[in-house]
């Protein structure tokens, strides 16, 4: 497999790479193949930091993955705008717990009960 230099991506390429990225986490976790997911979460996360580094924190063009027809681009595209959007970005999670497609409806849930400073384990 070729590296991916993020780098020297334009923010267009960014983006179509985190698609690409989620739709294999996606893949991933329905054929439980976690230690796939596990390196695909650090090419993810590759991809938000070096989005967030540009000029003005280009996570903002993650926006349009609000409507994409896959769950996990969704719910991955809403967790990462978070700081930049946080209305529209809790409205997805919203919708992605109410819909109780999981594992995705589980992770947007846990994020919206850490925006409301809910514990996420009751002792």
């Amino acid at each position: 497999m070729t590296r991916v230099n993020v780098k020297t991506m334009t923010v267009n390429e960014l983006v179509e790479r985190f698609v690409a990225i989620a739709l294999d986490q996606d893949k991933a976790l329905f054929n439980d193949e976690i230690a796939k997911f596990n390196k695909l979460y650090g090419q993810m996360d590759a991809v938000r930091n070096e989005l967030k580094s540009r000029p003005g924190d280009q996570r903002s063009a993650l926006l349009p993955l609000y409507t994409h027809p896959n769950i996990q681009v969704r719910l991955k595209g809403a967790l990462t705008t978070m700081e930049v959007a946080p209305e529209a970005a809790r409205e997805v999670l919203q919708k992605i717990a109410d819909s109780r497609r999981y594992p995705q409806a589980a992770d947007a849930l846990a994020a919206i009960w850490r925006l409301d400073g809910k514990p996420l384990v009751r002792n």
